[in-house]
This record gives structure tokens, C-alpha cells and sequence, in this order.
């Protein structure tokens, strides 16, 4: 790359920044990773939930007797994974909406 081409890069970049200066005209960044952010949240919950119900019937498997403490444990944390998608789902409709 010579130096007029440098040159001349640094002079449409000059001319061109005004324009990403102006209001309205622009995407909406905010409302596209929003959707990207609920669907990471809900595909790792998705996992988080898969991985602890195979961890509690395996547990349930193994020693039948703790089947209602292991049950209860399951139940709490499965609450505790499903509100990750719940806040993402609330922070989305607090900033979009």
C-alpha cells in the first residue's frame, strides 16, 4: 500500500464518520443481541436442566432411599437454572421495549 492510497483512506474515513454520527438512522443493536443473549441463555439452561435430571435419576438409580432428598435438591435447582432465562427475559423487555 503506498502513501497515496494511505491518504486516501484516512480522508474517506474523515468524510465518513459523520455519518455514523447521525440519530435514527442506524440498526437497532440493541433488539439484535437481545436475541442472541435469550438464546444463549435458554440453550444453557436447556443444558444446565438436562445435565442435573441425569445427575438426579442416576443418584435416584444408586440409592433409592434418598429419593426425596435428591428430589427436592432437583427441584430447587432446576428453579434456580430456569430463572437465568427468566432475568435475561426480563433485562430484554426492561431495554427493548
Amino acid at each position: 500500500m503506498n502513501f497515496k492510497n494511505v491518504l486516501m483512506l484516512i480522508a474517506l474515513l474523515l468524510v465518513a464518520s459523520p455519518m455514523f454520527a447521525q440519530e435514527g438512522r442506524g440498526t437497532n443493536w440493541v433488539a439484535i443481541t437481545s436475541g442472541f443473549s435469550m438464546a444463549i441463555a435458554s440453550g444453557l439452561c436447556a443444558l444446565a436442566q438436562g445435565k442435573a435430571i441425569a445427575g438426579a435419576a442416576e443418584g435416584m438409580a444408586r440409592n433409592p432411599a434418598a429419593s426425596a432428598a435428591i428430589r427436592g435438591a432437583l427441584i430447587l435447582g432446576l428453579v434456580l437454572i430456569e430463572s437465568l432465562a427468566l432475568y435475561v427475559l426480563v433485562i430484554i423487555f426492561a431495554k427493548v421495549v
